[in-house]
């Protein structure tokens, strides 16, 4: 499979997502799309994105996007990730990584000198004709979210 490509329309994978639902990207067509891949549900990093995003959830739609966490964790995980935190948008689980692979996020990560092929932190935006527009990658949490914001809004 290809891989995602700024400027270029994005491929129509199903996941299965939170609430008993079915991510399709053509579902959502006519909105913006903010996509972000984290590691895991429940570690620091992680947990603070989230939450950054439910807490600018309001300032998203009203400019007309939704938004979509991804990670390889099963459905379980999510639904209690997501209601533990009280995040107002669904959670993608992709665990035989479709979705990281289409958008090139699984990178070698080190930590504390073990080596491992892992969810590398990173966002896209896509505009309401299924084009991929924005790119963030190897994503440092504090002040993202208002970035990716930021970039939606000057679509």
């Amino acid at each position: 499979m290809d891989k995602v490509e700024i400027g270029k329309p994005v491929p129509d994978l199903e996941r299965e997502m939170t609430g008993g639902k079915t991510f399709r990207l053509s579902d959502y067509r006519g909105q913006k799309v903010v996509i972000y891949f984290y590691p895991k549900d429940n570690t620091p990093g992680c947990t603070t994105e989230g939450q950054d995003f439910r807490d600018h959830y309001a300032a998203f739609k009203s400019a007309g996007t939704d938004i979509f966490g991804v990670s390889r964790d099963s459905i379980k995980s999510h639904e209690n990730f997501k209601a533990k935190h009280q995040f107002p948008f669904e959670l993608v689980s992709d665990p035989d990584e479709q979705l990281c692979k289409l958008f090139d996020v699984i990178r070698e990560k080190k930590n504390y000198g073990r080596v491992y092929m892992g969810v590398v932190r990173s966002t896209f935006i896509i505009d309401s004709d299924g084009i991929l527009r924005e790119e963030f990658r190897n994503v440092r949490v504090k002040g993202h979210v208002e970035k990716v914001l930021e970039a939606v809004k000057s679509l």
